[in-house]
Protein backbone atom coordinates (compact mmCIF):
# COMPACT_ATOMS: atom_id res chain seq x y z
CA UNK A 1 0.00 0.00 0.00
CA UNK A 2 1.21 3.49 -0.85
CA UNK A 3 2.16 6.04 1.94
CA UNK A 4 -1.20 8.40 2.34
CA UNK A 5 1.34 11.23 3.37
CA UNK A 6 3.35 11.33 -0.19
CA UNK A 7 6.17 9.98 1.44
CA UNK A 8 8.80 8.84 -1.60
CA UNK A 9 12.33 8.14 -1.81
CA UNK A 10 14.30 11.37 -3.60
CA UNK A 11 17.52 9.39 -3.74
CA UNK A 12 20.09 7.03 -1.70
CA UNK A 13 23.50 8.99 -0.85
CA UNK A 14 26.70 7.94 -0.64
CA UNK A 15 29.61 9.67 1.68
CA UNK A 16 32.98 10.25 -0.38
CA UNK A 17 36.03 11.34 0.32
CA UNK A 18 35.87 11.95 -3.57
CA UNK A 19 32.63 12.40 -4.47
CA UNK A 20 33.36 13.47 -7.95
CA UNK A 21 35.54 10.33 -8.61
CA UNK A 22 32.56 8.23 -7.59
CA UNK A 23 29.91 10.34 -8.99
CA UNK A 24 32.03 8.95 -12.25
CA UNK A 25 32.58 5.96 -11.34
CA UNK A 26 28.68 5.22 -10.83
CA UNK A 27 27.89 7.25 -13.94
CA UNK A 28 30.20 4.64 -16.37
CA UNK A 29 28.69 1.84 -14.68
CA UNK A 30 25.10 2.28 -14.69
CA UNK A 31 24.91 5.25 -17.84
CA UNK A 32 23.43 7.88 -16.02
CA UNK A 33 23.54 11.19 -16.29
CA UNK A 34 24.45 13.97 -14.31
CA UNK A 35 22.15 15.85 -12.74
CA UNK A 36 21.71 19.31 -14.79
CA UNK A 37 24.42 21.74 -13.84
CA UNK A 38 26.34 18.92 -11.76
CA UNK A 39 28.12 17.45 -14.67
CA UNK A 40 31.85 18.82 -15.39
CA UNK A 41 32.86 20.17 -18.34
CA UNK A 42 35.99 18.74 -19.43
CA UNK A 43 39.42 20.31 -17.85
CA UNK A 44 37.10 22.72 -15.64
CA UNK A 45 38.37 22.65 -12.37
CA UNK A 46 34.63 22.11 -10.53
CA UNK A 47 30.95 21.85 -11.79
CA UNK A 48 28.47 24.91 -11.39
CA UNK A 49 26.88 23.47 -8.05
CA UNK A 50 30.64 22.49 -6.43
CA UNK A 51 32.04 19.40 -5.53
CA UNK A 52 30.48 18.28 -2.44
CA UNK A 53 27.07 17.22 -3.37
CA UNK A 54 26.44 15.67 -6.91
CA UNK A 55 23.82 13.83 -8.33
CA UNK A 56 22.92 10.93 -10.65
CA UNK A 57 19.81 11.38 -12.40
CA UNK A 58 17.29 8.02 -12.87
CA UNK A 59 16.60 8.10 -16.40
CA UNK A 60 13.64 6.47 -15.77
CA UNK A 61 12.65 8.81 -13.03
CA UNK A 62 12.07 7.71 -9.34
CA UNK A 63 15.03 7.73 -6.97
CA UNK A 64 18.51 9.02 -7.92
CA UNK A 65 21.90 8.28 -6.95
CA UNK A 66 23.79 11.29 -5.07
CA UNK A 67 27.34 11.79 -3.80
CA UNK A 68 28.21 13.66 -0.64
CA UNK A 69 31.89 15.06 -0.27
CA UNK A 70 33.38 14.26 3.84
CA UNK A 71 36.60 14.90 5.06
CA UNK A 72 37.32 10.92 6.29
CA UNK A 73 35.34 7.59 5.83
CA UNK A 74 36.26 4.49 7.20
CA UNK A 75 36.30 1.88 4.30
CA UNK A 76 33.87 -0.78 5.88
CA UNK A 77 35.70 -3.97 6.56
CA UNK A 78 32.55 -6.12 5.69
CA UNK A 79 31.53 -9.17 5.09
CA UNK A 80 34.24 -9.53 7.71
CA UNK A 81 36.35 -7.52 10.43
CA UNK A 82 34.60 -4.72 12.58
CA UNK A 83 33.52 -1.61 10.52
CA UNK A 84 29.74 -2.95 8.65
CA UNK A 85 28.76 -1.83 5.05
CA UNK A 86 26.21 0.47 7.02
CA UNK A 87 24.07 0.27 3.41
CA UNK A 88 24.90 -0.90 -0.16
CA UNK A 89 23.03 -0.89 -3.56
CA UNK A 90 21.68 -4.20 -4.94
CA UNK A 91 22.08 -3.69 -9.06
CA UNK A 92 20.56 -6.68 -10.77
CA UNK A 93 21.16 -7.77 -14.87
CA UNK A 94 18.67 -10.70 -16.30
CA UNK A 95 20.99 -12.91 -18.10
CA UNK A 96 24.35 -14.70 -17.16
CA UNK A 97 26.31 -12.81 -20.07
CA UNK A 98 25.13 -9.63 -18.61
CA UNK A 99 26.17 -10.44 -14.95
CA UNK A 100 29.77 -11.53 -16.58
CA UNK A 101 29.92 -8.29 -18.71
CA UNK A 102 28.81 -6.19 -15.38
CA UNK A 103 31.93 -7.66 -13.65
CA UNK A 104 34.07 -6.57 -16.86
CA UNK A 105 32.72 -2.85 -16.65
CA UNK A 106 33.08 -2.69 -12.83
CA UNK A 107 36.52 -4.12 -12.12
CA UNK A 108 37.45 -2.25 -15.20
CA UNK A 109 36.16 1.57 -13.74
CA UNK A 110 38.45 0.12 -10.52
CA UNK A 111 35.72 -2.02 -8.45
CA UNK A 112 37.28 -4.68 -6.57
CA UNK A 113 35.62 -8.47 -6.33
CA UNK A 114 34.71 -9.11 -2.27
CA UNK A 115 33.53 -12.19 -3.31
CA UNK A 116 31.82 -14.08 -6.27
CA UNK A 117 28.95 -16.27 -5.79
CA UNK A 118 28.13 -15.97 -9.99
CA UNK A 119 27.88 -20.09 -9.92
CA UNK A 120 24.93 -19.89 -6.89
CA UNK A 121 21.78 -22.10 -8.46
CA UNK A 122 19.87 -20.34 -5.71
CA UNK A 123 21.01 -16.80 -6.11
CA UNK A 124 23.86 -15.70 -8.76
CA UNK A 125 25.51 -12.76 -7.07
CA UNK A 126 29.00 -10.87 -7.10
CA UNK A 127 29.96 -8.54 -4.50
CA UNK A 128 32.28 -5.52 -5.07
CA UNK A 129 34.05 -2.55 -3.16
CA UNK A 130 32.81 0.87 -5.22
CA UNK A 131 35.92 3.53 -5.14
CA UNK A 132 35.30 4.49 -1.42
CA UNK A 133 34.95 1.14 -0.33
CA UNK A 134 31.34 0.90 0.16
CA UNK A 135 29.60 -2.36 -0.92
CA UNK A 136 27.56 -3.15 -4.24
CA UNK A 137 26.05 -6.23 -5.39
CA UNK A 138 25.31 -6.98 -9.15
CA UNK A 139 22.73 -10.55 -9.23
CA UNK A 140 21.26 -12.27 -11.89
CA UNK A 141 17.43 -11.61 -11.14
CA UNK A 142 15.02 -14.55 -10.95
CA UNK A 143 12.05 -12.43 -10.32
Amino acid sequence: MPPTDGLTLRQFVLDSTDARGLAEFYRLLLGIPYREGDERPDGAESSENGEDFIVLMNPAGGARLAFQQVEQLPEPTWPEGPIPQMGHLDLQVSSREALDAAHRRATSLGARLLRDLADDPQEPIRIYADLSGHPFCIFLASD
